[in-house]
């Protein structure tokens, strides 16, 4: 390749033959219009040699002709490297007048040039473009600065440049040090630039600025960046290569080690791990199936590298067989009076699900007793017998369902284990993944048994209603299997793949309510449900646990602070209004935050929580007493309903007005289909009475009528509404009143029948939460009232109704100027326990009534 160094010394039709001396421009005339050849990718500079490849037709003629010629070329780069063929809009502005050296044409018919790169130009203007590109330039000379600082940039740059030589084994060293000895700044510059990797932007910027100072400083910008990228990527190299002989060094010490210990006739980790393996499956005492599968993969692991992928594959999958309980278990306290004594310290109340739980150990323990008194054995070979139980406590929040599960397993003397489903989407976490995926594992119900050490616990499986169900999984449909009798003393986790025993576990699930359960999850457990608490139940509970627990949590001592019942019971009904205790424990725990600031600040030492202690601390009540009820129902139209929401009961008002129109009929309240269809069949008895009621037949031909019912948020559907519908249309048309605390709740017939509703026991507690004295109810759900407790059925009067027209007799005022109906005596409540009857709840959303 020609010297950097060389110029023209002879003139132009003598410039075939350029020679190897400097250059001196200033003795080279250039013509004003040049033949532009673009170049693609590629910037050449004055004082370089690069070697071209030509393969367009254009640039085959161009070059043809200036061969013929002076063999003077303009090359300007395009600014699109990927255009076939560049106009002279594509083109940068400033390029390099360069000669031809050397000419090359190839068997492929492009042609292989040497180009000198002489002097810097700008284009003026194209005079041609066919057959290719000409154009009027003009001359752009650098300018170069003297002094110490552009020596030192240029000492700089060529330093760098022989760092990065070093680090780049391609680059030859004859090239670094022709580059090292160079003096001029102008020609350090674009030399180093000629041979750098620079994108074509930089290397074009470099191109164009004029002064050498700006050119070095933004080559040395260019060199540092590149410079700090290759020493990052010899680092990453350095490292992934230690990483690599650190392997293979641990392989031949390995191996080594493994001779020794064989000369020696010890042996080797991996003999070491395996013959533990053994020793734990001797010790787990699996079933025969797991048994065997895990002495397979143990004889596998045997055989493997350690440094083989499935190694710790097979690893992790024995880890897992011999660390869950196949014999462990904890032996059952069948002291029934102890187990009693437990369950009542715990809970208040909750009498269904303690004998349930008594009736339990009770049949454990006549089973070890009179287990040799059965030789024979059963001659059912299709079904076995069944040790463990599945509850399902249904509530609403607050009652207890959680820490119930805790309380049983204490009593039983079993260890608890409790997992939340709420969100739950995917199968995967109830039966695991396959081992064909990397990081499998089993599901959440067998990581909990290992983790619990047992295979005998009280197992709670919480908020079992709010399992998500969508094309992304069914967590339900996995859970079959695990709370079947009959199937779960063969589960099959996908990871295990070998069955394990869930027959002694004692599962629980709770659930706020059971119409988001599955129809076929919810027949393999046994319901157990869990009404709100009394208000005499919420004051012992207080006292019993939560005021206890409050001191304690707020630093506070029990002769700091006294609540009074009054106090409690203001609480209870004037700030909280719910199923539970769980709102009741915040504000008593807001009162005890109050009462330890002002201990704190000195303030007082002993506080005596009274109603005006109450209100003191909590602000004003929330919820208003028996005047808020008797306000809302003073004017005709208005009647108080009673309602069942998976939360507890509530009770619902439902308002009626008339005005000018012509049959007009709607109602409003967020409702759903059946309460509307309760709305019209209230609507349509109404009419066919109005008679017999002492109603205007005509009063619908210029009448519009609206019922609403207030909370418009929440949704509301179920048929009990009916009868309180139809005790508002008869209030709002005859201007009758409805009795003060009355409410009611039944299904009607367009006959006038009233007909039975579920939920009582909800109903009838949210009613006494009301303060509500009065019940109307149908005399079918009679029974249903063995459920309430006996202090709710004494402070309240029922009244029991097979028609409409009992309704109106017991709900509504007197007409005026009329004789007063005689009122319908009272039924009182049976004092002997009959058969429980259950009805199931009309709607998840809200049954009102």
């Amino acid at each position: 390749m020609p010297s950097v160094l060389s110029r023209l010394a002879k003139k132009k039709e003598e410039q075939d033959e350029p020679q190897g001396e400097p250059l001196e421009v200033e003795a080279v005339q250039y013509p004003d219009i040049l033949p532009i050849l673009p170049l693609r990718g590629v910037v050449v500079y004055p004082q370089t040699a690069v070697p071209l490849t030509v393969g367009q037709p254009r640039s085959i003629k161009l070059i043809d002709d200036i061969v013929a010629g002076d063999k003077l070329v303009g090359l300007v780069a395009a600014k699109n490297p990927e255009l076939e063929t560049p106009g002279p809009d594509d083109l940068y502005q400033v390029g390099t007048i360069a000669t031809v050296h050397r000419l090359l044409r190839a068997p492929d018919g492009t042609i292989r040039l040497l180009v000198q790169g002489l002097e810097r130009f700008r284009l003026d203007e194209f005079v041609e473009t066919e057959p290719y590109l000409k154009a009027k330039i003009n001359l752009a000379p650098e300018t170069v600065e003297t002094g110490l600082e552009i020596d030192a940039l240029a000492r700089n740059a060529r330093d760098q440049f022989a760092q990065i030589a070093e680090m780049i084994p391609s680059f030859p060293e004859e090239l670094v040090a022709s580059i090292s000895v160079l003096d001029s700044p102008l020609e350090t510059a674009y030399t180093i630039a000629n041979f750098q990797r620079i994108n074509l932007a930089d290397a074009q910027q470099i191109l164009e600025l004029d002064s050498t100072y700006e050119k070095l400083h933004k080559l040395i910008n260019l060199l540092t960046r590149e410079n700090e990228v290759l020493q990052l990527g010899q680092k990453i190299q350095n490292e992934a290569r230690e990483e690599i002989e650190k392997v293979q060094r641990e392989y031949f010490l390995r191996e080594q080690l493994k001779a020794i210990q064989k000369e020696l006739g010890e042996k080797d980790e991996q003999a070491v791990e395996v013959e533990e393996f053994r020793k734990k499956i001797e010790e787990a005492k699996m079933s025969e199936e797991a048994d065997k599968q895990a002495r397979r993969e143990l004889d596998r692991l045997s055989r493997l590298p350690t440094a083989a992928a499935e190694y710790g594959v097979i690893r992790t999958y024995l880890d897992w067989l011999v660390s869950l309980p196949w014999s462990k278990q904890t032996e059952d306290n069948l002291d029934i009076f102890h187990a009693r004594e437990i369950l009542d310290k715990d809970h208040y109340g909750l009498e269904d699900v303690k004998e349930r739980i008594l009736e339990f150990l009770a049949i454990r323990k006549l089973r070890l007793v009179r287990q040799g008194e059965f030789d024979e054995p059963s001659d059912d070979v299709i079904h076995r017998d069944r040790e463990g139980v599945i509850l399902c406590f249904v509530g609403p929040p607050g009652v207890g369902k959680t820490s119930l599960g805790r309380s049983i397993a204490r009593a039983m003397g079993r260890k608890f284990v409790r997992i939340s489903l709420g969100g739950v989407r995917d199968e995967a976490e109830i039966r695991g993944h396959r081992r064909t995926y990397i990081g499998a594992m089993p599901g959440r119900i067998l990581q909990a048994l290992r983790r619990v050490e047992s295979h005998n616990p009280v197992f709670m499986l919480d908020e079992v209603d709010k399992l998500v169900f969508d094309f992304r999984g069914d967590p339900a449909s996995a859970l079959l299997e695990v709370l079947d009798p009959e199937q779960n003393v063969e589960f099959r986790d996908h990871y295990l793949e070998v069955a394990f025993d869930l027959s002694q576990v004692m599962f629980i699930t709770t659930a706020n309510t059971l119409e988001t359960i599955p129809g076929p999850l919810r027949d393999r457990m046994e319901i157990i449900f869990l009404s709100g608490y009394t208000e005499r139940e919420k004051v012992a509970i207080a006292r019993g646990y939560l005021i206890p627990r409050q001191i304690r949590e707020n630093s506070l001592h029990s002769d700091e602070i006294e609540f009074t019942d009054d106090g409690l019971r203001m609480i209870i009904n004037q700030y909280t209004r719910e199923a539970g205790v769980r709102n009741l424990e915040r504000k008593i725990g807001a009162i005890c935050r109050k009462v330890g600031t002002r201990i704190a600040e000195e303030k007082g030492k002993f506080f005596k929580i009274t109603t005006e202690a109450v209100e003191e601390f909590l602000d004003h009540p929330i919820f208003l007493g028996p005047e808020e009820l008797n306000a809302r129902i003073s004017i005709p139209g208005v009647a108080a309903g009673l309602a069942w929401t998976p939360y507890g009961g509530d009770v619902l008002f439902i308002e009626a007005t008339r005005m000018p129109g012509s049959k007009g009929f709607q109602i409003t309240g967020s409702i759903g289909n059946v309460m509307q269809e309760s709305a019209r069949a209230a609507l349509s008895y109404v009419r066919s009475r109005a008679e017999e009621l002492g109603l205007d037949p005509g009063f619908f031909d210029e009448t519009d009528i609206h019922m609403h019912v207030p909370s418009g948020a929440q949704p509301k559907d179920g048929p009990s509404a009916g009868v309180t519908m139809a005790t508002a249309l008869v209030s709002l048309l005859s201007g009758r009143k409805v009795r003060p605390q009355v409410g009611m709740t039944g299904e009607i017939t367009l006959r006038g029948q009233v007909l039975p509703i579920g939920g009582v026991k909800e109903k009838v507690l949210a009613a006494h939460r009301f303060c509500l004295k009065t019940i109307i109810l149908p005399k079918r759900n009679e029974v249903d009232l063995d459920d309430v407790p006996e202090e709710v059925r004494k402070d309240m009067k029922f009244i029991f109704v097979q028609t409409v027209d009992e309704v109106l007799d017991a709900a509504l005022e007197p007409a005026k100027k009329t004789k007063p109906a005689a009122k319908k005596k009272a039924a009182k409540p049976k004092a002997k326990k009959t058969t429980k009857t259950r009805r199931t709840k009309e709607n998840a959303k809200s049954d009102a009534g």
